[in-house]
């Protein structure tokens, strides 16, 4: 495998095409068009990738309007770098940033929490028991990790006893490659866990298996660790040629598939883990134990009277038509990002393309005409596989391959251009998504 010093030169070819297509995407995007005069007043929940780039677009397109987000986190967190920063790739810092540096003006940033959504008041209360009417509502908080469904399990024990979990934010990537590194100095048991409930970026559970396995092999060397993956159901990943894929990658890593094992209690002081499985429960002991919880929509939102009353009744996702993220009961109502309903779209990818999407319809429904923009649930993972490469996944509702650059980057093949694509371009992608400019 080359080194990182010998990729530069490529590495650089590549950055530059990358950030000259975002150029060009950024000059192609409607900004030319004509401003639309309106008084309305939109609130949006939650300034993440979703709320902040769909506030960005607005506040171009749009003359007049009031434009509020409501958040209390004075932080933006970069999420997709969580993994590199759980590897000992990258720096808890990589990962953040303030919210409000982020926000063009003329966007009112509220910096508390929706308390209450009344869908039929179109109004919103916060936790500062401030109350913003609306005339159009997106619905984008995220979601929350129900940690409290793991007994013995609290974010205290990270980075301790074994105990690693990226997903809770920048300080627990960190101390969870404290937990890690030790493991693959040391040797040992390691497990990797996925919940059984939806969740964001469903690759993570892998990319993490899969990197610390490979710094596992380089450290302490071959033979010294025993990796076990516990999926949720008998795959291993949504779409069965990638599945498959990562099947085969696991036999030839010694990586050992543990198929329908769902952590449910764990035992920090004697380092054992139960699992509920079709037979019933079984303990297993680790060295190493990567605990990702269910995940879940927040609770302002399974109150709103949003949700889907008859499927993911247990996790809360908002009521949308998928094709335009679109509320079903109540349409001036819009979700994005994790908490929408829709069968894919817990990624950073789908924000990109599902933001144009309620951009269009929401401008179509001021203007009193229909949108067009269809979201087609395109969604993407570079699935780190080793430090220095990974696999581009890219796929929408129907489980279709859409590679974005077919003939070049393969997407079942373990490419150092498709790593780039997360080390480095996807960052800069990113940014200019929030920024409203791609």
């Amino acid at each position: 495998m080359k080194s990182i010093n010998e990729i530069q030169p490529s590495r650089r070819a590549f950055l530059g095409l990358t950030l000259g297509g975002l150029a060009t995407a950024a000059a192609v995007r409607p900004a030319s068009a004509q401003r639309v005069q309106t008084k309305a007043r939109i609130v949006i929940i939650g300034a993440g990738a979703a709320g902040t780039s769909l506030a960005n677009r607005l506040v171009g397109r749009l003359d007049g309007a009031e434009i509020t987000i409501l958040d209390p986190s004075t932080e933006h967190l970069y999420q997709p770098g969580l993994s590199l920063v759980a590897a000992g790739l990258k720096p808890a810092s990589y990962t953040q940033s303030n919210t409000a540096d982020w926000l063009s003006k003329g966007i009112t940033l509220i910096p508390e929490a929706a308390a209450a959504i009344d869908p039929v008041a179109k109004t919103v209360s916060t936790s500062g028991a401030q109350t913003f009417a609306y005339d159009f509502l997106v619905v984008a908080p995220g979601l929350v990790l129900d940690h409290d469904a793991i007994e013995g399990f609290s974010l205290d024990l990270v980075g301790t006893n074994g105990i690693g979990a990226l997903y809770p934010g920048a300080q627990y990537a960190a101390k969870t490659w404290e937990a890690a590194s030790k493991f693959t100095e040391d040797g040992g048991v390691g497990i990797f866990t996925r919940p059984a409930t939806e969740m964001k970026c469903a690759g993570a559970p892998l990319k993490h298996a899969f990197l610390i396995e490979d710094i596992a092999t380089r450290t302490a060397g071959a033979g010294k660790h025993e990796m076990h993956y516990a999926s949720n159901n008998n795959s291993l990943f949504g779409l069965p040629i990638v599945s498959e894929k990562v099947r085969m990658l696991f036999e030839d890593r010694g990586i050992t598939p543990q198929y329908s094992h769902v952590l449910k209690a764990i035992e920090p002081g004697r380092k054992i883990a139960t699992f509920a499985t079709p037979e019933g429960d079984t303990e297993m002991g680790y060295d190493y134990l990567h605990v990702i919880s269910p995940q879940r929509a927040p609770d302002v939102v399974r109150q709103s009277g949003l949700s889907w009353a008859d499927k993911w009744t247990d996790q809360g996702w908002v009521e949308v038509d998928q094709q335009t993220l679109r509320h079903l009961r109540y349409p001036e109502v819009f979700a994005l990002g994790d908490v929408a309903g829709v069968p894919k779209g817990k990624t950073a990818a789908s924000v990109k393309w599902q933001v144009p999407v309620v951009e269009d319809h929401l401008i179509a429904a001021i203007e009193g005409r229909e949108g067009n923009a269809v979201y087609d649930g395109y969604t993407s993972c570079p699935l780190m596989t080793r430090v220095g490469r990974a696999m581009l996944v890219e796929f929408d509702y129907h489980n279709n391959l859409t590679p974005s650059f077919p003939g070049i980057i393969a997407p079942l093949e373990e490419l150092w251009i498709s790593w780039l694509m997360e080390e480095v371009a996807l960052k800069a992608t990113y940014n200019a998504m929030l920024r409203g400019k791609a």
